[in-house]
């Protein structure tokens, strides 16, 4: 039988073995799930909502345990497992507290003979949900509270290095009240995963990472007619407008680029920079990211942790490696320290130009990009020619133009002002072009996977 075995990225020790479960198996596995689902769907959502209470607040009482392993599995800081749990829990609380009206029958009259009609938001079935490592709670949590109030079921193929915290997650959602077969968490392979998308009980797909990964899913999806919400890679543009705050710009930028040791789809990655303060914003950026403390994530003292697995450092160093060789300038990083565990330091590459990795891709670590721009304008097109769309920023002292901005002209899904954060329960989360589409969080999530049924009374 084939295994799984999570590796600890800082000290590369085994973590623990897990078998793969068989086709039948996971097939068994989403077949409870669908039959729990037949019993859910008849709560109110109303009736519903306090099991999701429950459940964050189950999050909350592990929230030692649950930071502990994710920082064992990924390698995440300490400090930034423990602002996960918090936001999944707010999640739950956000969706418990706001679902029942936002997917509440709406009335809405005939417009060609005035009777009434009602649209109703009705659940679907199983929704089948593949999640990423770099947030191993939060990425199926936002999937989970969003279709267990609209009614559905949820089914989870986690990342295999976080396999532990998927299934605890699974088991706290139990302990809560949640019914037992109404989530379920897979441990198969990839070939099982694509069977499974297929199935005529999985009614829609929703999956996260990158976006070569979304384009083989979402066309298994398509050829099976079933919806997907895709939330692909990025290389998210931090605009430095003429008029920026230098020490702003430098202080978000900076943490823009680190949170989550460089690893999340809407970390800032590109810092494209006008002219004007160019040499002002850069000499002040590397003097803050060469002076980043590297070391174990567990330490409260550590500002950048390593990388979640020896195989993503390997990505980070080729992508840095091949950016060099095409005539990018290491300003500071680059260089990996002699030491047990995946740890790439704070980098910071200029020079670039299309064609090279650091310009073109994502990369998923601590490598900040930076762009030189003529002037505001030629920023906005520099961020705009990327061929991803999810998140984006701008620093500017106007805020009422960085607004219009970021409204008319940005071509991204989220834009933070003079500011850096990864999601908030009560905002859209998503992008455009290859970095997906569909939306999550803010109530949007909630109806991407119901029937909206319309019901026309005579």
């Amino acid at each position: 039988m084939s295994t799984i075995t999570t590796i600890n990225p800082a000290t590369e020790k085994e973590i623990h073995t897990y078998n793969l479960m068989t086709e039948k198996q996971a097939i068994d596995r989403l077949e409870s799930c669908h039959a729990a689902f037949l019993k859910w769907r008849e709560l109110t959502h109303k009736q519903r909502a306090p099991y999701l209470m429950k459940m964050g607040q189950k999050l909350r009482d592990n929230a030692d345990e649950l930071a502990a392993l994710m920082t064992a599995e990924t390698g995440k800081l300490l400090k930034d497992g423990h602002t996960e749990v918090e936001l999944c829990a707010a999640i739950f609380d956000y969706t418990a507290e706001n679902g029942p009206d936002v997917l509440a029958d709406e009335d809405r009259k005939q417009a060609v003979n005035d009777k009434r009609g009602v649209i109703s938001y009705q659940p679907i079935g199983v929704i089948y949900s593949i999640q990423p490592w770099n947030f191993p709670l939060y990425q199926p949590v936002r999937v989970l509270a969003a279709n267990l109030i609209a009614g559905n079921g949820c089914v989870l193929k986690h990342a295999s290095i976080c396999t532990g915290s998927g299934l605890r997650l699974r088991e706290l959602c139990i302990e809560a009240g949640l019914p037992e077969d109404l989530f379920q968490v897979l441990v198969i392979d990839h070939d099982t995963s694509d069977k499974l998308i297929a199935h005529p009980k999985v009614r829609g797909v929703t999956m996260t990472g990158s976006d070569k990964a979304g384009r083989h899913i979402g066309a298994l999806a398509a050829r099976e007619l079933k919806k997907t919400v895709l939330e692909l890679g990025s290389n998210d543009a931090y605009l430095v407008l003429e008029d920026a705050d230098i020490e702003t710009a430098v202080k978000f930028s900076v943490m823009g680029r680190l949170y989550n040791n460089g690893e999340t789809c809407v970390s800032a990655k590109r810092f494209i920079v006008t002219n004007k303060v160019y040499d002002a914003f850069v000499g002040a950026f590397v003097a803050q990211m060469q002076n980043i403390k590297l070391g174990d994530p567990t330490d409260k003292d550590t500002q950048l942790g390593p990388l979640s697995s020896q195989a993503q450092f390997d990505t980070v160093k080729k992508q840095v490696e091949a950016s060099v060789a095409r005539g990018a300038k290491i300003l500071c990083g680059g260089e990996v320290p002699e030491r047990t565990g995946a740890y790439y330091p704070a980098t910071v590459l200029a020079n670039l130009t299309p064609g090279m990795p650091a310009y073109d891709d994502e990369i998923f670590g601590p490598v900040a990009s930076i762009i030189r721009a003529i002037d505001d304008e030629d920023a906005m097109r520099l961020a705009n020619e990327s061929r991803y769309g999810l998140g984006g920023g701008i620093f500017s002292k106007d805020e009422d133009r960085a607004f219009k901005l970021a409204r008319d002209y940005f071509d991204t899904g989220m834009i933070r002002i003079n500011s850096f954060g990864a999601a908030d329960p009560n905002m859209p989360f998503g992008g455009v072009k290859n970095s997906g589409y569909g939306r999550e969080h803010g109530g949007f999530g909630m109806k991407e996977f119901v029937n909206i049924k319309s019901i026309l009374l005579p």
